[in-house]
């Protein structure tokens, strides 16, 4: 690159520089990027008073929400008029396609913000309940009021999305917060946190501290002044996170593993199928929790349908995330590339027959940089390894099934139930079936439709609460109800059943 940029953290207002600093490269190119302040123990407890201190000054939490919902709208505004920045620069830390960077990563992230700030707008945070005329005459009022200090650890598939889905709900309902990015990918969150405060948000009510997940994401999992942690990522590193946290009982918000079976009936419309199975499968490099990975085919389609998955697939192009005619562009670093192509080495060895792709592709501009072909492997059983654990890369397994029946018992056949599909042009059938599928999000003829006026979420080992839907803000807020009696009276309250006589 031209120019590598430096970025520092954020706490209480100031940009904190650190001599310790993670270097930001391009998994395409391995080029760097960015150097990033690395922040540890002492960083995340000086953001952690920081946000308890907004907190406790109310400085955030009693500005009126239609105000807190004018500054999330206008961090929207600033950030639509940066979004084919914010896309290139995602473009560059994790190796997402431009396109689909600009048009998802970024575009949905600008989208959800504004939902929440409309819920800082319609959100019941106070309601009167019934008049309660036994044994007094009284009534009760219900009020949602924020947690205080909320921490959010951010994977680095979708960075400023997935940061979104905490930051919209937590601020919204005027939360502070603490914020870990991954440290392969901080840049979109430190940018947005700078907008952030240009756009009028106090400091000390959102803090960015980049760092190891077992230094700042352990801490601030354990820390006593933070009551609420929000975590994307793997099911083994959200179990952690569940001990460390329960030392203090906090609340808990967790998005973890999938392995999504997407299910190809035998009435589908082929074409519409084999383009959504695709992309379902390989978007953002089959990088995403909720892709659908297990593709479980009715055998009287089976065969024509592995013709069409494998014809499709060869019309992908596989090349620079900037460019916008790539449609696949690299995983995220050499870590997992070789953990991917493990896997693929494994589904030969257990007897999955590898029908596409299965390697690194050929070629000088994939020398450098951390790629893997999409890959299609057919005859997959769910006693394999690639039919159970997730790869989470650009590996398609296609199972047989000769009946509904049969699909949904190797859908269901699982650890996890983030997500799930169903391919029909018979609606009563597909939502018949989707009706019987373990999963929080079935889609119906489509796939990674994640819309924020709706909740997301897990069963199983997939997870713990649901982010996004008309109940976010609940997971940001406690519930409190407050006694108000209106008679005035002595003789009206319920006193005497323990207090029989009443004073001189």
């Amino acid at each position: 690159m031209d120019t590598v940029r430096r970025y520092a953290m954020l706490i209480d207002g100031d940009w904190v520089e650190a001599d310790d600093r993670f270097e930001i490269r391009s998994p395409a190119t391995e080029e760097l990027v960015a150097s990033v302040a690395k922040g540890g123990i002492e960083e995340t407890d000086r953001a952690i008073a920081a946000a308890k201190a907004a907190h406790a000054d109310g400085r955030w939490r009693l500005t009126p929400p239609a105000e807190r919902a004018a500054v999330l709208d206008a961090i929207a505004d600033k950030l639509t008029e940066q979004l084919n920045d914010m896309a290139v620069l995602e473009a560059l830390e994790n190796g997402s396609p431009v396109r689909q960077a600009g048009a998802f990563q970024i575009g949905f992230s600008i989208a959800h913000l504004r939902y929440f700030a409309g819920q800082a707008r319609s959100y019941a945070f106070e309601h009167t309940g019934p008049l309660m005329r036994v044994p007094t005459l009284a009534t009760g009022i219900v009020r949602r009021e924020p947690i205080g200090v909320c921490a959010a650890i951010v994977p680095w598939n979708f960075p400023l999305l997935l940061a979104m889905w905490k930051i919209g709900p937590a601020l919204a309902a005027g939360n502070t917060m603490v914020v870990k990015p991954d440290e392969h990918t901080p840049l979109t969150l430190l940018e947005f946190a700078r907008i952030a405060l240009e756009c009028g948000l106090p400091p000390g009510v959102l803090n960015v501290v980049p760092g190891e997940g077992t230094v700042v994401g352990a801490r601030l999992a354990s820390h006593p002044d933070v009551r609420k942690i929000a975590f994307t990522g793997s099911t083994a590193v959200g179990r952690e996170i569940m001990r460390m946290a329960a030392g203090n009982v906090k609340r808990l918000t967790l998005e973890l593993g999938g392995k999504g079976p997407n299910l190809v009936l035998d009435d589908a419309d082929l074409a519409l199928a084999t383009d959504g199975t695709l992309f379902g499968c390989l978007m953002n490099q089959g990088q995403a929790c909720e892709s659908g990975t297990r593709i479980i085919v009715a055998d009287a389609i089976y065969d024509e349908f592995v013709e069409r998955l494998i014809e499709r697939a060869r019309t992908i192009t596989v090349g620079d995330p900037l460019e916008v005619a790539t449609d696949l562009g690299p995983v995220i670093s050499a870590v997992a590339q070789d953990r991917i192509l493990r896997y693929i080495a494994s589904g030969n060895a257990e007897g999955a027959k590898l029908v596409f792709g299965g390697g690194r592709p050929a070629g000088p501009q994939f020398e450098r940089g951390f790629w893997v072909e999409p890959t299609i492997f057919t005859d997959v059983r769910n006693d394999m390894t690639i039919g159970r654990e997730e790869i989470f890369g650009p590996v398609l397994s296609v199972f047989r099934a000769e009946s509904d029946e049969q699909a949904i018992r190797i859908a269901n056949d699982t650890e996890y139930g983030l997500s799930a599909g169903v391919w029909s042009t018979d609606n009563a059938r597909a939502l018949e079936v989707a009706g019987q599928l373990e999963a929080g999000t079935v889609w119906v003829n489509d796939w990674h439709m994640v819309n924020a006026a709706y909740p997301f979420g897990g069963y199983k080992q997939s997870g713990l609460g649901r982010e996004l839907g008309p109940h976010a803000l609940d997971e940001y807020t406690e519930e409190k109800f407050v006694h108000l009696d209106l008679s005035g009276r002595l003789d009206r309250r319920a006193y005497p059943l323990l207090l029989s006589t009443p004073p001189a």
